[in-house]
């Protein structure tokens, strides 16, 4: 019988061999940003893969200044023949957090139609250290594919470039995700805690409802601040969706909700701005304190909101659930599972079309 460590080995040279370029296998690369980059909620930043222009704006903390510069929410849409498709990366900031896998924090998610439908395809990471390329996939047939490849949700990428075997084909895709649709919120649209880039809530609704989502999810740094709203101000987009209440206190939210929709609104008078309720949070359990502020917050958000919805025309509050499970889904006390975060989607996939539909969306 083989011994452990020696089972150990065999899986570790295996699983690095399937990261590895193969040898027989010649590859051209393009910059991603050359083909068709969705999901920028701020188009025109000097670094395509930045989704806010830190040098335009100004205000944020160096947390948010960083995590905006992240490409969470951004995906590249291409066509190709090749049987195997590997990345080359260059990193500029990354990170390490315990609660999320690396895959969706410095590694890339790739979806191929299939039937007419985004069918994942596979996902990988490699070191942020190395110029390596990484192999995502290998061994397909040699028809055209219709592909979208996630970017990392927690990394600053100076560059990212799409290698297919030399004599392949490599070109743009059309989006076939419609309007544009931004959604500012929390570390749980950010995407933390996820498995990999396309599991966030955001991404998850996109696939499933065919709307073009513009992700501004900011770690922790949700809290309806005003250069926030300049940058929501600026942006080209047909709706807005608010995950607004997660991360300020019950105070915080009193104080800023009424101003923040007023000066988003003098910007986008006619648009829908749909706001979500915050998620019941694990960590509230066994916690008395941690379960009053919650709470607290989670009242202040729906009474005010009734306020708002009778004050202000075209604005809305739906409230999203993690599904029946989700005291089980919890990964860290605060953030939900893969699958909770589709049931989030799920969730709130009837009323936002509902609400889109009044607006011709």
């Amino acid at each position: 019988m083989k011994s452990i460590t020696t089972i150990f080995l065999a899986l570790t040279v295996g699983f690095a061999a399937m990261a590895q370029t193969p040898g027989n296998v010649k590859y051209v690369y393009t910059e991603a940003s050359g083909l068709n980059l969705i999901g920028k909620i701020l188009e025109g930043t000097p670094n395509p893969y930045h989704r806010v222009d830190t040098c335009r704006y100004k205000g944020f903390t160096q947390s948010e200044n960083t995590q905006v510069r992240c490409s969470a929410g951004l995906a590249v849409l291409f066509k190709t023949n090749s049987s195997t498709i590997s990345v080359k990366s260059e990193y500029g900031y990354y990170n390490n957090a315990p609660n999320t896998m690396g895959i969706s924090l410095r590694g890339y998610d790739l979806y191929i139609k299939k039937d007419g439908k985004w069918l994942y395809a596979a996902s990988r990471a490699g070191n942020p250290e190395s110029d390596a390329p990484l192999v995502l996939i290998s061994g397909m047939d040699r028809s055209e594919k219709e592909c979208m490849l996630y970017l990392p949700i927690y990394s600053e990428m100076y560059s990212v470039k799409i290698g297919v075997e030399e004599g392949a084909t490599l070109d743009r895709l059309e989006s076939p995700f419609r309007h544009r649709i931004g959604i500012f919120g929390s570390s749980y649209t950010h995407g933390i805690s996820t498995s990999r880039p396309g599991m966030s809530y955001p991404m998850q609704l996109m696939r499933d409802t065919g709307l073009q989502i513009l992700n501004l999810g900011c770690n922790g740094n949700c809290k309806m601040q005003p250069y926030f709203a300049d940058v929501l101000a600026d942006a080209d987009v047909d709706a807005l969706i608010f995950d607004a209440f997660s991360n300020p206190s019950a105070d915080m939210i009193k104080e800023r909700l009424f101003p923040f929709i007023e000066k988003i609104q003098k910007a986008h008078p006619d648009i829908p701005l749909i706001f979500m309720q915050t998620i019941y949070r694990e960590a509230r359990n066994f916690n008395p304190v941690t379960d009053s502020l919650e709470q607290a917050k989670m009242d202040m958000a729906a009474g005010l909101m009734k306020e708002a919805i009778r004050k202000y025309d075209n604005v809305y509050f739906i409230v999203p659930d993690t599904g029946k499970d989700a005291h089980e889904s919890s990964v860290d006390g605060t953030h939900p599972s893969d699958m909770g975060y589709m049931a989030w989607a799920r969730s709130i996939k009837k009323p936002i079309l509902r609400i889109l539909k009044k607006y011709g969306l």
